[in-house]
């Protein structure tokens, strides 16, 4: 007995457009709007788009390792309606890294310590960067003026 199968994006009769079909004109079952809607949040880094067993099965590891990067607060996932955790594109690229961390030897804490730490003085670079940036365009405006 073969399971459920998958439903293609917009094919699913919930996702049709509710308005009747104007006189003269067929119903449009693909083009609703949900394939741009679903395009844009897979391709949104934030959107939490992979379930815990999906997320393990990507990067190789266990769902208990997932539940480690939450308790170790490198990321909290998003919920679902039913409570089940559900992970984003960004959120999975931090656990490859912890997970790379962790094969190398550091402790899961340090590891996810580690990744904080990175992030952090990269974000305080780019600002850096774009205040000096700021300052030498006043510096330039203000040589102009004199």
């Amino acid at each position: 007995m073969r399971g459920p199968q998958p439903v293609r994006p917009g094919t699913h009769p919930a996702d049709r457009d509710p308005r009747p079909a104007q006189p003269g004109q067929a119903q449009d079952d693909t083009n609703t709007g949900l394939d741009r809607r679903l395009d844009d949040k897979l391709d949104d880094e934030d959107y939490p788009a992979y379930s815990m067993g999906r997320a393990a099965e990507l990067l190789g590891v266990t769902p208990g390792f997932l539940r480690g990067l939450d308790a170790a607060e490198l990321f909290v996932p998003q919920r679902s309606a039913g409570g089940h955790r559900r992970y984003s594109r960004y959120q999975l690229r931090l656990a490859q890294r912890a997970r790379d961390l962790v094969d190398q030897g550091t402790a899961l804490e340090a590891a996810c310590r580690i990744i904080i730490l990175e992030d952090q003085l990269a974000e305080a670079t780019r600002i850096n960067a774009q205040l000096k940036q700021r300052i030498d365009t006043r510096a330039d405006q203000d040589a102009e003026r004199d």
